[in-house]
């Protein structure tokens, strides 16, 4: 996909550590850190960053992961927390949940699962009791006998 690469470039910025698990890498266990981290191999476990958490095209994941900001265009398969955004680019496939306060899935990306974006529960706000607003149900019949 044409600028696939340059946005996930713009995800980690320049002032953040990066730690990289390249393609055939293999990782089974609770990984965490405070910079950025890539990951283009298998994970298998719980990643956890407050920076940026990007998964390359190769990249798999099975277990749960949170960050700051997550970009996925590699396979994940587990609930996923991001302070900051989610953003799923093609071809990436996320089944399972995502929380955060903003979601950007693109064509050609897939998701399966339930998100949250930190939405308070529904409040019902009660109508305000305007004079000039008549209630039609208790005029009906007056207006069809007037009519006639």
């Amino acid at each position: 996909m044409w600028g696939t690469r340059d946005k996930i470039a713009q995800a980690v910025t320049d002032n953040e550590d990066l730690t990289l698990f390249g393609k055939g890498t293999q990782f089974k266990g609770v990984l965490k850190g405070e910079g950025a981290i890539r990951i283009d191999g298998q994970v298998e476990g719980e990643v956890h960053t407050t920076g940026t958490l990007v998964v390359g095209e190769h990249g798999m994941i099975k277990g749960a992961i949170s960050g700051g900001t997550v970009t996925i265009s590699g396979k994940i398969n587990g609930t996923v927390k991001a302070a900051q955004r989610i953003q799923i680019l093609p071809p990436g496939i996320l089944i399972g949940d995502i929380h955060a306060p903003a979601i950007a899935i693109e064509d050609g990306a897939h998701f399966h699962g339930m998100s949250n974006m930190g939405a308070h529960k529904w409040v019902e706000e009660p109508l305000s009791q305007n004079p000039e607003v008549l209630d039609v149900t208790s005029h009906r019949g007056k207006i069809r006998s007037s009519l006639k």
